[in-house]
């Protein structure tokens, strides 16, 4: 019996190799296709044509806004910021969140609002709405799913823009700005609502696209009107950018060529083969030279901060450079801007704000410039309407 024991130990030896070997191959697999895993536990199980999404918000109802201040107690001639806010839903059970998720409003208030918004706080009043917003699974794939889902959400975008126009008057200057997917919602609302309208443009500071493609094309097609920022005194125009490390070869794929852009007013298509718009945020032109970190004003990590309640930007920490539709950065050397690891993260809006300073500026300045071009513009009379020709006709004598 001892000798038979003898003999079987090398045979469990290799099977117990071989069983450490499938749980090492497992894990490696695992953590190799760790993101298409996550994935699949964020797909909601059910076809968005027989969802039943949550209740619709009513924006003139104040809780269907994280911020929306009274316009009695704003300036005369303050802006008004419209922000939209990136993805927080990751997905599971809805395709769209619900309104009244208690962790969706903590983080948007603790991380997403002091991040994104605060850089604007200083210039303008925040009129920030809660939205159904989609999951970060619609952002995953381009399912049929996926993009009603992400309908749905800017339906509700609209929606609070239409009800932040009435609040605000036909006079007061705005600003557009959205992070993420509240990105995407913006180049949306400039192509079906402030394009068309030449009252809404002449009062447009500049829109704000943050980590969301733009579609190159749309400034020769229908926002011709409202063209991409070229200049830092530019005003009426738009200022976009994905930023990417080099390294990040997942992240730049999923950006270059499995995301979806704008390309007409109602038209989502891939990104893959589509020219992608970029401004440079250090030197605010679309050259495509690269800026020098010593242009870099400032990133902050605002987490936790008041809205308005101005961080410590740590400047210098990246310089930039558009290329190839995306924005170049260096690795910054404070630790609290460099991207965290989370499953998806190729997808998300990073937690805190590489660029806060740099806009913060920039927004004051062409803020400023816009309002010296309404007075100025204001001093002259319209132009006079194209003369009439009069027939003349003879007179006759009456018997």
């Amino acid at each position: 019996m001892q000798r038979q024991l003898v003999q079987l130990r090398p045979v469990q030896i290799i099977i117990a190799l071989a069983i450490a070997a499938l749980l090492v191959l497992l894990a490696v697999a695992s953590w190799l296709m760790r993101d298409q895993i996550y994935q699949s536990f964020l797909d909601p199980g059910v076809p968005f044509q027989t969802y039943d999404p949550p209740a619709a918000p009513d924006y003139a109802d104040a809780d269907a806004w994280a911020v929306r201040p009274f316009v009695s107690a704003l300036g005369d001639e303050e802006p008004a910021v419209f922000f939209v806010h990136p993805t927080l839903h990751t997905g599971g059970e809805h395709w769209n969140a619900a309104l009244d998720r208690r962790s969706h409003r903590e983080r948007l208030e603790r991380v997403y609002l002091p991040n994104f918004a605060g850089p604007f706080a200083e210039t303008g009043a925040i009129f920030a709405p809660r939205y159904r917003h989609a999951a970060l699974y619609a952002f995953m794939n381009n399912r049929e799913d996926s993009l009603q889902a992400r309908q749905l959400a800017y339906e509700d975008v609209r929606a609070a823009f239409s009800q932040f126009l009435t609040d605000i008057g036909d006079e007061r200057p705005i600003i557009l700005a959205g992070a993420g997917q509240g990105g995407g919602h913006v180049t949306g609302l400039l192509l079906d609502v402030v394009a068309p309208d030449a009252g809404l443009t002449s009062r447009l500071v500049a829109a704000y696209v943050l980590e969301s493609p733009v579609a190159a094309s749309l400034f020769d097609g229908p926002l011709a009107s409202i063209p991409l920022c070229s200049a830092p005194d530019n005003i009426r125009c738009v200022i976009t950018w994905m930023a990417v490390q080099p390294e990040e070869t997942a992240r730049i794929e999923a950006i270059a060529e499995r995301s979806m852009v704008w390309t007409a007013p109602g038209e989502l298509a891939s990104t893959s083969g589509t020219a992608l718009a970029c401004v440079n945020p250090l030197s605010w032109n679309l050259s495509g030279e690269p800026a020098p970190a010593r242009l870099h004003r400032g990133g902050a990590a605002a987490e936790g901060l008041e809205l308005g309640e101005r961080p410590s930007p740590l400047a210098s920490q990246t310089g930039a450079q558009c290329r190839d539709g995306l924005l170049f950065v260096d690795m910054p050397r404070s630790r609290t801007l460099r991207r965290p690891s989370r499953l998806g993260e190729v997808r998300r809006v990073a937690p805190f704000n590489l660029f806060y300073a740099d806009i913060e500026a920039d927004v004051t300045r062409r803020a400023e410039i816009l309002a010296n071009t309404l007075a100025e513009e204001r001093r002259w009379a319209p132009d006079l309407p194209e003369a009439e020709e009069i027939e003349i006709v003879p007179v006759r004598p009456i018997d």
